[in-house]
């Protein structure tokens, strides 16, 4: 596009491939995700319009959250193995360079990857999408991680299994002489004969919802080049991760589904009985009807409102009826909560949602009366093991290809007349990630299966300790030589005990 252009919103870019209706969706997601409904509207007593907050159970964040944690947390490792094994003699694979994984590592621990990533999962479950991208610092001559969320990842070209070429926005809202300025660079990155390109292009508004005109890029970002020209890249420059299973709002679009998008209905009357139920606790309240000769007429000094009618000045809510000066007496008016019913159908709408995200059945419970057991979680097929696996392959696919963009991007930048890292690339099968299964791991019924395999002799020693203990097989044999030793040590003779000293 022209310089001046004006784009309403960015999917009116002609480089942008993506049906808009995908990101009406983004934002609805986005809407439950956040818990930020609009007050309820309603008629009180006196026939006023009169609006209040809405209560929401935000069921959505509850979920989500509880994926991301069993799908990766600050346990799981990456490890990266560059060793070549030589051939034909069987030979040990030699370690040919260590660069690799020491590279890795810093870069991840510096953008403290581990809790980054488990929280910002929460936000690809909840909209379908997230997409992380290496940069530069020029500061600091370091690799820096951006989190791209779904509703700032616009796709330009992808096939059915990948997106290949991508848009991503970037707000950013400036003060100009009293006013607020909003302004939006879309960094385009393409793939063209010569290589991979990364366009910048800046947008702005006077308008928060809308894009705007597009301005020089130097205005915002005077360091910034329009176009820059990557050689030597395998892949995108930004990874795109989506949870497991088909988008069925729009079958051609290459984005990813939230894990609530098939359950938005469930989630609705979840948040609506939870918020009537927590409106009725508050309609249920102490109400007494009291005879108007109880009642006392106060005056406040100085004030210019009228004489009131007090009955206790410890009761919040009475109502003042007629009442016979031989039987006046405080009637009890208060309305019982319907607390067991409304209990009884959050469950009911929890164990849909349940099945429809894909959990165990009793994972959420109102009355927190459930107990799910260590068997139950553990089990191959329970939903929830089965769910977790299928998101784990997106999870693992993208790590891997993350830790090659970064590795390539350090490759090729340079600084003071060096590139940041001069080591092998690795390729995705040479990138490890060790998901954290402790959730999914019951010691007790692992160390019964191994004790019963080396009761049966059909494991050695070492094998079941290796697996009990969780021990390198060098730690394991060396633990099992140390219990024979005991073992041996604790025997008594055999010649002693027969015979005695000396009574042969």
């Amino acid at each position: 596009m022209g310089m001046g252009q004006n784009l309403s919103k960015i999917t009116d870019h002609p480089k942008i491939n993506v049906d808009a209706h995908e990101y009406d969706r983004i934002d609805r997601d986005k809407l439950y995700f956040k818990g930020a409904f609009p007050d309820v509207k309603y008629s009180n007593t006196y026939g006023d319009q009169v609006k209040r907050p809405y209560v929401s159970l935000n069921m959505m964040q509850v979920v989500c959250r509880r994926l991301a944690s069993l799908l990766y947390n600050e346990q799981s490792k990456v490890s990266v193995d560059t060793r070549q094994v030589t051939e034909g003699d069987g030979a040990p694979a030699t370690p040919v360079h260590d660069a690799a994984n020491d590279f890795v590592q810093s870069v991840l621990q510096a953008n403290d990857f581990g809790k980054n990533f488990e929280r910002y999962l929460e936000s690809c479950l909840a909209m379908g999408g997230l997409a992380i991208r290496p940069y530069v610092d020029t500061e600091t001559g370091s690799i820096k991680l951006a989190w791209i969320q779904a509703p700032n990842f616009f796709p330009l070209r992808s096939n059915t299994n990948d997106v290949s070429a991508a848009a991503i926005a970037t707000p950013t809202t400036v003060t100009e002489a009293g006013r607020t300025i909003y302004y939006t660079l879309l960094e385009f990155h393409e793939w063209h004969p010569a290589g991979y390109t990364i366009t910048n292009e800046l947008y702005r508004s006077e308008v928060k919802t809308e894009i705007g005109k597009q301005v020089p890029l130097g205005t915002l970002y005077p360091e910034l080049a329009d176009t820059a020209s990557l050689p030597g890249f395998s892949r995108p420059l930004f990874v795109y991760l989506k949870p497991a299973g088909f988008n069925n709002k729009n079958l051609d679009s290459p984005l990813g589904i939230g894990v609530c998008d098939n359950a938005l209905t469930t989630l609705k009357q979840l948040n609506d009985a939870y918020d009537q139920f927590n409106w009725e606790v508050r309609m249920g309240q102490r109400r007494v009807a009291v005879p108007e000769n109880m009642t006392d007429v106060t005056f406040i000094k100085g004030g210019t409102e009228s004489p009131k009618q007090v009955f206790d000045p410890d009761q919040n809510m009475f109502v003042q009826v007629p009442g016979n000066p031989d039987h006046m007496q405080v009637t009890d008016l208060t309305t019982p909560i319907r607390a067991t019913d409304y209990v009884t159908s959050l469950n009911q709408f929890l164990k849909t949602l349940e099945m429809q995200v894909g959990l165990s059945a009793g994972t959420f419970s109102f009355d927190g009366q459930a107990v799910k057991t260590a068997t139950e979680v553990i089990s191959e097929n329970s939903m929830t093991y089965q769910t977790r696996n299928s998101h784990l392959t997106m999870v693992e696919r993208a790590i891997k290809e993350l830790v090659v963009s970064i590795c390539e991007l350090a490759e090729a930048t340079t600084i003071d007349g060096s590139s940041l890292y001069t080591g092998p690339i690795p390729t995705a099968d040479q990138v490890a990630v060790d998901f954290d299964d402790g959730i999914f791991t019951d010691k007790g019924a692992t160390a019964d299966y191994w004790i019963k395999l080396q009761a049966a002799g059909l494991c050695t020693d070492w094998q079941a300790i290796m697996h009990i203990q969780g021990v390198p097989e060098d730690q394991a044999k060396k633990i099992a030589a140390e219990i024979a030793g005991i073992t041996a040590a604790k025997q008594p003779d055999t010649n002693e005990g027969m015979f005695g000293d000396g009574d042969a």
